[in-house]
């Protein structure tokens, strides 16, 4: 024993060593102690996993705060607990996927195993699947739920435990917190049944592949320019992760026939051996794609991460220089493709409509505005551009979203991101953008000509501890009760606050009502808008110790040529807003 550890993590600590864990797990903590790994064992098992409202992510290894067999059993547990609950009476069935990360295999099986185990009809995906395959196979199989285990982009040492509800989305209230008490109250390892009944489970795999990739063709809008485009020089990279299963087969399926694979990271491995992240919004990760895409004068650079729901991509500028596209440059140039091909088709009733989130770039508002289509404004997450598509299901037809942080969605047929049908998407613009002569480059100048010149700036404070906590709810808080006069030369016109999801004018004092449902409901996130049309969003993270700004800054764009110092004017408004609001 180390004498040096608190008290509540010796215990935990003796309780695993004494309790029905496995021999190797022992053999494992017993050598942390003789080799005296304070910091290791202390980190371990000073508290449990969190399972939160999407359900967990941590670094592998034994212990209680730890992805492990035990804290994935006890997460699973609690989960199948609840569907016996919900579902009373009838027969419960579960899909599962996993990623390329490390044992993510293993903890696929381990909850496969739990769900049969009480008695629930498990569909396993026999190999590596991107995520929203699973969600695409929840709906499409008739599931009471899903599960992905999935780190997403995380470093290499982490994976993660996301919970799927019967509509393909992650789970939203009231199932999130009600599993979140289920899974809580599971207190012994001897609460958890691993004996599966392998009757309960059926492997699924290539049958579920045909169908999800037709609903992908489905979304494609110009066939015929993909005939005419279809020599388009496209490089695709996995990143070592799920995308390599389905991307080539969908650019493939839609016509497209010079796709260049990174072979150096088409591999699926966990340990993501060429790369530090696993994030296509890296430059780093994005490095080797980019040097295949010079080497071969390629059109267009995509890459999907791990689980394969976010999508980074990469363009040539007029100066023949490769640039990354951020998440909301991509967000909108696939919602400024949508609804001019839609429109041109004469698919636009009135009827049609757009989801994104609350700080995701409002130029999507402004183009929807242009073509009568309503444009719905949600809170952070996917899940709940999930919720407005489930509540508007046979009212309002989805043409398409997105977020900010590279996650796009095309057609209902899927509930969460999806980076396999928006690499597809992203294929077929950028041939439409060829067609008519233009670069990607070319077609996203376009767009700012006709829509102003939006810029969006993410600014995020990291504040440690207590005391970092206090600052942060302190900052809020002032944000709240101190409104500026002017921020950057420009007086502040509406403060939104989520929190009692109200919208104040400040020059007439009119408060009005936001209402709930449909994506929205109360959240710690307060915006101010700004007579210049710029938008200042302030959102505490939820999972790490930080403060997000994210700041919104428009301007004319009158031709091509400008594109340059239009973009150095708005990079300095960012700047003189964080300064103005000491944001450092």
């Amino acid at each position: 024993m180390i004498a040096s550890l608190d008290a509540l993590t010796q215990e935990k600590i003796n309780l695993w060593l004494s309790g029905n864990y496995d021999a190797d797990t022992k053999a494992k903590i017993q050598q942390l102690l003789d080799e005296g790994k304070e910091t290791e064992l202390t980190d371990s098992f000073y508290k449990d996993l969190e399972f939160g409202t999407g359900g967990m992510r941590g670094e592998m290894g034994v212990g209680s705060n730890r992805m492990n067999k035990y804290t994935v059993g006890s997460a699973t547990q609690g989960f199948a607990n609840y569907l016996k609950a919900n579902f009373t009476g009838e027969s419960i069935s579960v899909a599962i996927a996993h990623d390329s990360r490390n044992n993510a295999s293993y903890f696929a099986k381990v909850a496969a195993d739990i769900f049969s185990a009480n008695g629930i009809k498990v569909y396993l995906f026999k190999e590596l699947r991107p995520t929203p395959e699973l969600s695409f196979a929840v709906r499409h199989l008739g599931c009471n739920a899903g599960l992905v285990i999935t780190a997403s982009h995380n470093p290499r040492e982490y994976n993660g435990y996301k919970a799927y509800w019967n509509d393909g989305s992650q789970v939203v209230a009231p199932h999130d917190k009600n599993i979140v008490a289920e899974v809580n109250k599971i207190q012994s390892v001897d609460e958890i049944n691993f004996t599966g009944n392998p009757d309960l489970i059926t492997s699924i795999g290539e049958e579920i592949d045909a169908e999800y990739l037709k609903t992908i063709q489905v979304n494609s809008i110009n066939p015929a320019v993909i005939t005419r485009q279809k020599d388009l020089k496209i490089v695709y990279s996995s990143i070592h992760g799920t995308g390599i299963t389905l991307v080539p087969k969908a650019l493939k399926l839609l016509g497209f026939e010079d796709v260049n694979i990174v072979e150096a990271q088409a591999e699926p491995n966990g340990d993501f051996p060429t790369v530090v992240y696993p994030n296509p919004e890296e430059t780093e990760a994005m490095t080797l794609a980019m040097n295949l895409a010079k080497e071969i004068d390629a059109d267009l650079v995509i890459a999907t991460d791990p689980d394969a729901d976010r999508v980074g991509a990469a363009v040539k500028n007029p100066a023949g220089e490769w640039v990354l596209l951020n998440g909301n440059q991509m967000a909108s140039l696939i919602i400024y493709y949508l609804l001019d091909a839609w429109k041109k088709a004469g698919k636009l009733t009135g009827k049609e409509f757009i989801a994104k989130t609350i700080v995701t770039t409002n130029i999507i508002d402004k183009m929807c505005e242009t073509q009568g289509v309503k444009c719905y404004n949600t809170l952070t997450g996917f899940k709940f551009i999930a919720a407005v598509i489930r509540e508007l299901e046979g009212k309002e037809k989805f043409i398409g979203g997105g977020e900010e942080s590279y996650g796009y969605l095309i057609g209902d047929a899927v509930r969460d991101k999806d980076a396999v049908a928006s690499c597809a998407m992203i294929a077929e613009l950028t041939a439409y953008a060829k067609d008519n002569g233009k670069s990607l480059f070319d077609f996203l100048t376009s767009m700012y000509m006709e829509n102003n010149f939006y810029y969006e700036g993410l600014i995020s404070l990291t504040k440690k501890g207590k005391a970092g906590a206090e600052e942060i709810q302190k900052m809020m808080a002032d944000l709240r009760s101190n409104v500026p006069a002017t921020v950057a030369g420009s007086e502040p016109v509406t403060v939104i606050d989520y929190t009692n999801l109200t919208s104040t004018d400040l020059k007439s004092g009119v408060i009005t009502s936001i209402p709930t449902g449909l994506g929205m409901e109360a959240s710690n996130v307060i915006q101010l808008v700004l007579a210049d049309g710029t938008k200042v969003s302030a959102r505490p993270s939820g999972t790490e110790p930080k403060i997000k700004f994210y700041v919104s800054v428009n301007e004319p764009l009158e031709k091509a040529e400008d594109f340059d110092a239009v973009l150095a004017k708005l990079k300095q408004k960012v700047s003189a807003i964080q300064e103005d609001l000491g944001l450092k």
